[in-house]
C-alpha cells in the first residue's frame, strides 16, 4: 500500500493505560454500534471511540435500505415467498469472488437479524413498492433493490424483494434512526461512547496479538488496554492516495458518497499488523437512469453503437458495464413513445433527432452501426424476445416511433457517484486475517472497511452495506466479547 501505515506500538513502550476494557470498538456507525451493543449485551465491558462529534458516520447518510430475506415479517405480510436457501443461491450467483461461509451465515441468519433490528425500537412498514426505482418514494417497507429479476440471476435463484427500508420518524429517516437507536441502547447498557476521540495506532504484545490502541483527542493522547479491538471506521473514498492506487476511476469525475472520516484509517490500522486486503479495486459507481422506469425499455449502446448490457439491470450493474466500454462512453436511446424526463436527471438528455442517421452523426457513432443495433433490437422486442442480452419481456418494447432521444451515460457527463468496497479480510466472525489466512489475535473488523459479501458494483444490491455491516458487526461483537 502506498498510503502511509500507522506505526505499531509495542506493549513494552506503553507506560500507562488510561482505560482497561474487554472490547474496544473504533467507530460508531451502524456496524460499530451493532458490534458494541452485541458485545455489551453479552456482558463485556465495552468502550466506543468515535472521531466525529456525533455518532453515525457514513451510515447516517444512507437511504435506509437493509438487504434482508429468507422470510422476514415484511416479506410474509406482503405475500412474497422467500427462503434462506434461495437468498443464498442469489448472493452466491452475483458475487465476483464469493465467500460461501459468510453468505450462508448471512442468508440463514437474516430473519433473526431482521427481528433484532426491530427490537431496537422500530418497525419496517408491512408494505411493498412494486415499481423499479432507486428507493421507495414514500414509506413502503419493501422493494426489489438488486438484480434478482435480471437474467441470468433470475434463472439461478427464485427472485424475491429484499430491500427493507427503514421508516421516517420525525426528523430522522433511513439509517440515521437506526444509529440513534443503537446509541440509545448503548446508554441503557451503560456503555460509553467517547466522541471526538480517534484511534491512531494499534498496540501489540510480544506474540503479535492486538492488546489495545493509542488514542488522540485534540492535543491529548493516551493508551487503552483491550482484550479485543473491533475496527468499524468506514471505507477509504476520501483518501486521495488510496483512491489513486486502488480505484483510479473514482479519482476525478464521480462524486464521492462518504463522510469526512472515510479516509481508510481502519484499513490502514489493519494493514499495519499484517491484515490481508480484499476487493480493494472494486468501487460502487452509479448514475441511475430510472425512475421513470419506462426508460428501461430503451437500449444502451456504446460509442460504436453496440449494446453491452441488459438495460433492466439494477442501476449500479448497468453503470459498471458503462465503465468497461471504450472511453466509458455510452448512451440510452429511447423513442418518443417511451421517453419521459426524470424528475432528477442524473444522466442528461442530449437532444432529440427526427432520424436515426441524424442521431448517429450527432453522437459520433460510426455510420450504420446504431441503425443496425436499433433494428435488431426492435425486431426481437416486437416478438417479446432479447436473444442478445435476455432483457426480461416486461421491459421490452420496440423503439420505432421517432423522433428519438439520447441520454448521456458517459463518465464525466452523467452525474456518477460512488464509494469504495474493499477492506481487510475477515473470518465469518469478523476476525481479521493475514494473507496466509491466519487470525490476527485480538483484532476484528466490520462494515465498509471489512471485506464481506458486497464486492463489486455488478453484484451489489442496495441495503447490502447496512445489512451486512450490522449483521457481521454483531458477530464480531459477540466473538470479541467471548474472548
Amino acid at each position: 500500500m502506498k498510503a502511509e501505515l500507522p506505526e505499531v506500538v509495542a506493549v513494552a513502550d506503553v507506560d500507562a493505560w488510561t482505560d482497561e476494557v474487554d472490547v474496544l470498538v473504533v467507530g460508531c456507525g451502524v456496524s460499530g454500534g451493532s458490534a458494541a451493543v452485541a458485545a455489551a449485551s453479552d456482558g463485556a465491558k465495552v468502550l466506543v471511540l468515535e472521531r466525529a462529534a456525533v455518532a453515525g458516520g457514513t451510515s447516517s447518510m444512507a437511504g435506509g435500505h437493509f438487504y434482508l430475506g429468507g422470510g422476514t415479517a415484511v416479506q410474509k405480510a406482503t405475500g412474497h415467498d422467500d427462503s434462506a436457501e434461495e437468498m443464498e443461491k442469489y448472493l452466491l450467483a452475483v458475487s465476483r469472488d464469493p465467500e460461501p461461509e459468510k453468505i450462508h451465515a448471512y442468508s440463514h441468519g437474516s430473519v433473526e437479524h431482521f427481528d433484532w433490528l426491530e427490537s431496537l425500537g422500530f418497525e419496517f412498514e408491512r408494505s411493498y413498492y412494486p415499481e423499479k426505482a432507486v428507493i421507495q418514494p414514500e414509506t413502503q417497507g419493501l422493494m426489489y433493490t438488486g438484480n434478482e429479476k435480471v437474467w441470468p440471476f433470475c434463472e439461478q435463484a427464485v427472485p424475491a424483494p429484499r430491500g427493507h427500508k427503514v421508516p421516517v420518524k420525525g426528523d430522522l429517516g433511513g439509517a440515521g434512526m437506526v444509529v440513534d437507536l443503537l446509541v440509545k441502547r448503548l446508554a441503557e447498557l451503560g456503555t460509553e461512547i467517547r466522541y471526538e476521540t480517534g484511534a491512531r495506532n494499534l498496540v501489540v504484545d510480544e506474540l503479535g496479538s492486538v492488546v489495545g490502541v493509542k488514542w488522540k483527542r485534540l492535543q491529548e493522547t493516551g493508551f487503552i488496554k483491550a482484550k479485543s479491538v473491533v475496527i468499524a471506521a468506514g471505507g477509504f473514498v476520501m483518501n486521495e492516495t488510496m483512491v489513486a492506487e486502488f480505484v483510479p476511476q473514482m479519482a476525478e469525475k464521480p462524486y464521492t458518497l462518504g463522510s469526512t472520516y472515510d479516509d481508510g484509517l481502519g484499513i490502514r490500522l489493519g494493514a499495519s499488523v499484517g491484515a490481508a486486503l480484499k476487493h480493494m479495486d472494486q468501487p460502487f459507481v452509479t448514475a441511475p437512469v430510472y425512475p421513470p422506469s419506462i426508460l428501461l425499455t430503451g437500449l444502451a449502446v456504446n460509442k460504436d453503437g453496440n449494446r453491452f448490457v441488459n438495460e433492466d439491470s439494477y442501476h449500479s450493474r448497468t453503470s459498471a458495464f458503462v465503465m468497461e466500454q471504450p472511453d466509458a462512453i455510452a448512451y440510452l436511446i429511447v423513442d418518443e413513445a417511451h421517453l419521459e424526463r426524470p424528475e432528477f436527471p442524473l444522466a442528461p438528455l442530449i437532444d432529440g433527432w427526427e432520424t436515426v442517421a441524424e442521431m448517429e452523426a450527432a453522437l459520433g457513432i460510426p455510420t450504420g452501426n446504431l441503425e443496425k443495433s436499433l433494428n435488431r433490437y426492435n425486431e426481437n422486442a416486437a416478438r417479446g424476445e432479447d436473444p442478445d442480452f435476455n432483457k426480461r419481456p416486461e421491459w421490452l418494447a420496440p423503439q420505432d416511433s421517432g423522433p428519438w432521444g439520447a441520454f448521456d451515460l458517459s463518465l464525466g457527463k452523467a452525474m456518477y457517484a460512488g464509494f469504495t468496497m474493499g477492506g481487510v479480510a475477515t473470518s465469518v466472525d469478523g476476525e481479521v486475517l493475514t494473507e496466509a489466512g491466519e487470525v490476527v489475535p485480538g483484532l476484528y473488523a466490520a462494515g465498509a472497511g471489512a471485506a464481506n459479501i458486497a464486492q463489486d458494483g455488478k453484484g451489489y444490491a442496495s441495503g447490502t452495506q447496512l445489512g451486512e455491516g450490522s449483521f457481521f458487526g454483531r458477530r464480531a461483537g459477540r466473538h470479541a466479547a467471548a474472548r
